[in-house]
């Protein structure tokens, strides 16, 4: 993770800028179901607006050698990079808006078809202003960024009464070729139930390395812990031996000691099936 960027100097384009000083203090937007707008008004959060990031990012080629399990780290960071310029640009818009922080981040990445190697990274998500400072002093991160989360409107709301409070979005990325095997090895374990070593290792040794990058953006956090985490495997365009091996999770700090929250209740639906 590098040093904390200046929001304030991040450019935005022309319509967004006017998009967000008109809607600042007026109207607001926001991706939240009802209930999730419900539940995070109820945690002591207002939405202030929709805040979106964009990158348009041209994915170089790297060639793995057939043979052998080895990571692309060229296309490794250039997924990292591209997911960061995406989360910045809505971090700023966030900043413009005043907020305190940005619920139900999402980070898409689409392919172009004007460009095979050129693919929109965007990151969005509805930013909130607390009702009131935390009894730490702020809701802001360690970076003195507006803190990021992928949780759900309920998990949100939950976090916060546990005495939580989320610092950011984390995430590692390892870029995987998986080598291929050989045609004697193929013909000798035709019809047999085996392991295939040389898969396994491949694949455990990529979901590690994305693993261990997104505990260390979260260490570089100083939160306890990550809550909500995935880990997703993409294939993009790349073809089946190479794969994105993706970990994505909330950093989370504590706001209290006591983490005790009210006992479930029972709810009985009143839909007729």
């Amino acid at each position: 993770m590098t040093d904390a960027p200046d929001l304030s100097a991040v450019h935005l384009p022309r319509d967004a800028a006017a998009r967000l000083e008109e809607n600042r203090g007026r109207l607001f937007t926001s991706d939240l179901s009802v209930n999730e707008f419900l539940l995070v008004k109820q945690a002591g959060f207002r939405p202030v607006g929709l805040v979106l990031g964009t990158s348009v990012y041209h994915v170089g080629i790297q060639v793995g050698r057939w043979s052998q399990n080895m990571e692309l780290d060229k296309l490794s960071q250039a997924m990292y990079h591209a997911r960061e310029l995406a989360m910045t640009r809505m971090e700023a818009e966030a900043d413009r808006l005043g907020a305190d922080g940005i619920v139900g981040v999402r980070l898409e990445i689409e392919f172009k078809e004007y460009g095979s190697d050129l693919a929109e990274f965007i990151a969005v998500g509805t930013a909130v202003v607390a009702d009131a400072p935390p009894p730490t002093g702020r809701w802001r991160n360690s970076r003195s960024l507006p803190f990021t989360s992928d949780l759900s409107g309920q998990d949100f709301w939950t976090l916060i009464q546990a005495g939580y409070a989320p610092l950011g979005l984390v995430m590692g990325s390892c870029v995987y070729h998986i080598a291929h095997q050989g045609v004697m090895s193929s013909l000798g374990r035709i019809g047999q139930n085996v392991e295939i070593p040389q898969f396994t290792e491949a694949l455990y040794d990529a979901r590690e390395l994305a693993m261990s990058r997104m505990q260390a953006e979260a260490e570089h956090l100083a939160a306890e812990g990550i809550v909500g985490v995935q880990l997703r495997s993409l294939a993009h365009r790349w073809g089946g031996h190479t794969t994105e091996f993706f970990a994505i999770g909330t950093a989370v700090r504590p706001l209290r000691d006591d983490h005790v929250i009210a006992t479930p209740q029972l709810v009985l639906p009143l839909t007729d099936r």
